[in-house]
């Protein structure tokens, strides 16, 4: 007899949700993960008095309310709103693309004059359907935007020319013809007061945990500890790459402690020139507004510069690359695992997929609500 319902192997965002539905739902459930933390990539850790966010920037962001009641159950959230800005050379441009860039890179006052600037520049590189990156980029934003503030910062990201880069991947990135520096322009945005770390660690209360435990290196015995496996690592490694490996980028990370209050006066600054080789400076202590847990200024600051490189075996996999050779090795993966009876893929890794925290969160309720239904 199995001892747990369901073993959920990672102790992520996606992981976390499933196991604490699951449990509300009278369940028995183990969560492992082969990391020594729990949280995945959304891990804060505290340093200093400042909550460092060990594997990138993350802004919790949604226009769900069931998702929003959700995490609140779990943590208080600030007021914090995304405004990164751009630094090219120097010259510093606002972030997402609005009229303060429009501004800044054209001197345009109105909708109107920035609307038919980029127009103009779009008609001159006679683009009329966006076949790549490249040309998705011009059109909206026009060729001088572009060359500045996406081609080199894009292909620093992704190790590859834009023109090489499939259309969908810019459309993330907003356009407005307002001056409105939210990024993300959410109903419901913030970070959790006292980081990401607890947030989850309150999901998991009451359930077992095991960490730097790893699934792979001995499935059939962890395999037999529950009636259904909850799957968030990478689907190929499942397999043991049997179609070979998917393909991702991955990031290094170099974090210092500063002795100064305040190094760039804003959460993230993106650097879009290939002269720079990090991609973006996080100075963590913005996101929560340089308080600390009581209100009083913290004092020293933390940085982190962010690299990208090109996925190796070993490395964190963190975006996946889903041009069309990906897409056709995942649904060889997503076919085999259609016949894994008693195991379900799940998350940013199972799925092959770049999801922001709120749409993990969106699939992981459904996914637990939909394996209570069918039993």
């Amino acid at each position: 007899m199995a001892t747990y319902d369901y073993l959920i192997v990672g102790a992520g965002l996606f992981g976390a949700v499933v196991a604490n539905r699951l449990k509300e739902k009278g369940k028995k459930v183990f969560v492992i993960d082969k990391r020594k933390h729990i949280a995945g990539n959304i891990y804060t850790e505290n340093v200093n008095g400042i909550n460092v966010h060990k594997y990138g920037a993350h802004i919790f962001h949604t226009n769900n309310r069931q998702v929003w009641n959700f995490v609140n159950k779990f943590a208080e959230f600030n007021r914090y709103t995304n405004s990164p800005v751009a630094n090219y050379k120097g010259e510093i441009y606002s972030l997402p693309f609005n009229m303060y860039t429009f501004n800044r890179m054209w001197g345009c006052i109105t909708p109107e004059d920035a609307y038919r600037k980029i127009e103009a520049q779009k008609k001159e590189s006679g683009i009329t359907t966006p076949r790549n990156l490249e040309e998705q980029a011009i059109s909206l934003v026009g060729k001088e935007i572009y060359e500045k503030l996406v081609k080199e910062y894009t292909e620093k990201q992704w190790g590859r020319s834009c023109k090489d880069l499939p259309a969908f991947i810019i459309k993330r990135l907003p356009v407005r013809f307002t001056y409105d520096n939210n990024y993300f322009n959410a109903l419901y945005q913030g970070i959790p007061v006292g980081g990401y770390t607890s947030l989850v660690e309150k999901m998991l209360d009451g359930i077992s945990v095991e960490l730097n435990t790893d699934f792979l290196t001995d499935r059939e015995y962890f395999s037999k500890l529950a009636d259904k496996i909850i799957f968030t690592g990478p689907i190929d490694a499942y397999f043991e790459y049997a179609f070979g490996a998917l393909e991702y980028r991955s990031l290094n990370f170099e974090t210092e402690i500063l002795d100064t209050d305040n190094y760039q006066g804003n959460a993230v600054v993106n650097y879009t020139s290939k002269e720079v080789p990090f991609t973006r400076i996080i100075e963590h202590k913005w996101f929560e507004f340089g308080k600390d847990s009581n209100g009083n200024d913290l004092t020293g600051t933390v940085i982190t510069r962010e690299y990208t490189k090109e996925w190796a075996k070993g490395d964190e996999p963190y975006y996946p690359v889903n041009d069309e050779k990906n897409r056709v090795l995942f649904e060889k993966y997503l076919a085999k695992a259609s016949e894994e009876k008693n195991v379900v893929f799940g998350g940013r890794l199972g799925e092959y997929k770049y999801y922001d925290m709120d749409k993990v969160i969106e699939r992981a309720l459904s996914t637990a609500e939909l394996l209570c239904s069918n039993q």
